[in-house]
């Protein structure tokens, strides 16, 4: 959905997109968003070498030697020419009325040279002075799945997102996108912008939190230019909707990193935690953090205590589960004397138990129908505020391969179960020696809204950082 009177709206809503620059023979650029002309939108190319004219055509794409040729209004341009080219490429942009352009190239402030740092110098007084929408320089732009604009061939098109991640590092959108839809979850919109000589992360942010499409918002930033903007726009979109946010340049060898990433000048690591912290936001260190707090935010119910009811599938795992949600600051309470009871009519004692944590598989055997009462029954006592399960892959997958219908019997009862419950309920599936065998079927988990993790501290943590952020 689009945000009417935003000056981002025009370039997260395209209609015309037109790369600038692009070469052969892989023409990198307009291959990736040939899905764009594919649902109806007008791309185009701009390219002065006659070599390169024949390739370009052969896509199928129109080629202009000059934007003013182009016949409609350009509302996002892709730029990948040579920095010393950059300047002429904006000025014509502006010129021709374009709404907003994402500069992929690179050797600008970054590089701490002088012809850069005066480079990027350049830009950024014609674009502030024009009111040009530039994003970046050095970075890989827009990716619009909804509208089939990317920047990579592997990010997945797709109409249901519901993340709107914002990165100042171009490897790690990408790496955000590819990894977010891999575990069931699409994007809305992403931008990867890079020095953010004129739109810095406020502006994005601004957009995406008033974006109805966006539920969550994440992202990965290196420094921001206006701390007092940032901060004010931070609190007001952790208001509406949950923000997480990834710092990089948390150490001081991080932070000299990032002088020569992004130029960015990395705040003191104290004074940017009292921030995040005051505005609401919920922080992580890393990709895997970042999508595993996404995964429950989506894909659980929001929990209400620290209460949790652990079940395992053997002693041992009964053990190494507790310690891991103890660790990360979460109870793990007594039961009921009445869950105690109703579990003791039927529960197997001999190499199990139904203390808390639940050791169960010798009590289960495969029986849904028992796995369904024991669910059941935790969920009814009132010390219980959410449920973390344990699904052995070093047990359970020599018996789902030869009889798929049971893995899709446990999906379907667990499925059952979550959306029945009002308390927060998550799956740890630990690939053991079977990592390519429960790869092929966690899409399935996937599919049934079902948050799985591959190790209890993974869980653990994100279902801390959520409840911390629930308790705010």
């Amino acid at each position: 959905m689009a945000v009417p009177g935003h000056k981002l709206d025009r370039m997260f809503n395209p209609e015309v997109v037109a790369v600038i620059g692009d070469k052969g023979p892989m023409y990198m650029w307009l291959q990736n968003n040939m899905p764009f002309k594919e649902k109806g939108g007008k791309l185009y190319s701009v390219q002065l070498d006659d070599k390169e004219i024949p390739g370009i055509e052969a896509l199928g794409i129109q080629n202009f030697k000059s934007m003013a040729d182009i016949p409609e209004p350009i509302d996002y341009a892709l730029v990948a020419v040579p920095r010393q080219v950059s300047p002429y490429v904006l000025k014509d942009l502006i010129a021709n009325k374009a709404n907003g352009a994402g500069f992929f190239t690179s050797g600008f402030a970054e590089t701490g040279e002088e012809l850069g740092v005066k480079l990027q110098a350049q830009l950024t007084e014609m674009a502030k002075e024009a009111n040009f929408n530039l994003v970046g320089p050095n970075c890989m732009g827009l990716y619009l799945p909804k509208a089939g604009v990317r920047f990579n061939a592997d990010a997945p098109i797709a109409d249901d997102g519901k993340i709107g991640f914002l990165s100042q590092s171009g490897t790690h959108g990408i790496m955000f996108s590819l990894v977010s839809a891999a575990n069931g979850m699409h994007v809305s919109r992403c931008a990867s912008f890079g020095n953010a000589v004129v739109l810095d992360v406020s502006d994005y942010l601004e957009y995406l939190m008033l974006d109805d499409e966006t539920e969550i918002i994440g992202m990965y930033v290196e420094g921001v230019k206006n701390g007092r903007r940032f901060f004010e726009t931070l609190s007001e979109a952790c208001k509406r909707k949950p923000v997480i946010v990834w710092k990089g340049g948390q150490t001081e060898a991080g932070a000299r990193a990032t002088m020569s990433h992004t130029g960015s000048l990395a705040a003191p690591q104290a004074v940017w935690d009292g921030m995040m912290k005051q505005c609401g936001a919920i922080t992580t260190n890393n990709l895997d953090e970042t999508i595993d707090v996404m995964k429950l935010l989506l894909n659980a119910k929001r929990p209400a205590g620290n209460g949790m009811a652990l079940l395992a599938q053997t002693g041992g795992q009964s053990v190494s589960i507790t310690d891991a949600f103890s660790k990360a600051g979460l109870r793990v309470p007594r039961f009921s004397d009445g869950t105690y009871k109703e579990l003791g009519e039927f529960f197997n004692i001999v190499g199990g138990s139904f203390q808390n944590p639940l050791d169960m598989a010798g009590t289960i055997q495969g029986s849904m129908d028992t796995l369904d009462r024991i669910l059941r029954i935790l969920d009814a006592d009132p010390n219980v505020d959410a449920m973390a399960m344990e699904l052995s892959a070093m047990f359970a997958a020599r018996q789902w391969k030869g009889k798929p219908e049971t893995l899709d019997k446990t999906i379907e009862e667990i499925a059952t179960h979550k959306e029945r419950s009002k308390k927060p309920f998550i799956v740890i599936l630990h690939p053991a020696h079977e990592a390519e065998y429960i790869a092929k079927i966690t899409p399935k988990f996937h599919a049934a809204n079902i948050p799985v993790f591959q190790s209890f501290e993974r869980a653990a943590a994100a279902f801390a950082r959520v409840l911390a952020y629930e308790n705010r």
